[in-house]
């Protein structure tokens, strides 16, 4: 066994380890809400999701809502480790949270027996985080929800790749979401076993002025590698 992978839905990931379970960017509970109001763009899931295994670590990649979703984030206790980019930091700080640690693009830490090592992401507008995760039997995966890839990283073999496969659109804006502009650079940076797509995916409805001038991409050309695209709480064994 090397590692399980369950999506949630949108953004989120329940990451299953041999020794540690690890959530990135859940939104369990509650309506997704970007400001200024439900008027502008919210999301609503069909049903709450329900986690059955304790998680040890939450790593989160950015500071918007549909990634730092406070309704979800008040469900964990307050001394899990939560590691974040700062943009993040004050929102858990004033819901509580106590162990946080605020990662920059290219530096690493260990908690229990993974390491983690921040990379540049999305500029929305600041540089949020992509992550590499590694555990101590060297299983290993890359995260970033928006498509953006930091060039500075090195190539290197990683077992499982976690992005969005399509581009997300809006007129004069062009793509928000790069996923399927970035593919190809991500097959030649990490030679990944897998491709788990993400962010454009989940059982949930999506409403408001924002969301009626979305427009979504395919990648249209052949991919030489395994794309697995999940349903809501599926798993795959990486």
């Amino acid at each position: 066994m090397t590692f399980e992978a369950t999506y949630l839905g949108s953004n989120g990931w329940l990451i299953k380890f041999n020794k540690n379970n690890l959530i990135i960017d859940p939104w369990l509970k509650g309506d997704l809400i970007f400001p200024p109001g439900e008027w502008f763009f919210k999301g609503s899931l069909n049903q709450e999701i329900s986690i059955n295994k304790d998680v040890d670590i939450i790593l989160l990649t950015q500071g918007l809502p549909d990634h730092c979703h406070i309704p979800t984030l008040e469900m964990f206790r307050k001394d899990i480790p939560i590691i974040c980019p700062k943009s993040a930091s004050g929102i858990l700080e004033k819901i509580g949270f106590s162990s946080i640690k605020v990662l920059k693009p290219r530096e690493k830490i260990h908690q229990f027996n993974l390491s983690f090592e921040a990379s540049a992401g999305a500029p929305v507008p600041q540089i949020e985080n992509g992550y590499i995760v590694r555990d101590d039997q060297d299983n290993s995966f890359y995260i970033e929800p928006h498509g953006y890839l930091d060039e500075n990283l090195e190539k290197q073999n990683l077992d499982a790749v976690i992005t969005p496969t399509k581009n997300l659109e809006l007129p004069l804006v062009g793509s928000f979401v790069k996923g399927a502009d970035v593919i190809p650079k991500l097959i030649s940076k990490f030679n990944p076993k897998f491709i788990l797509s993400s962010t454009v995916g989940g059982d949930a409805k999506y409403s408001g002025f924002l969301n009626n001038f979305i427009s979504v991409q395919e990648y249209k050309e052949k991919l030489n590698c395994n794309l697995i695209d999940l349903e809501s709480m599926q798993s795959i064994m990486i």
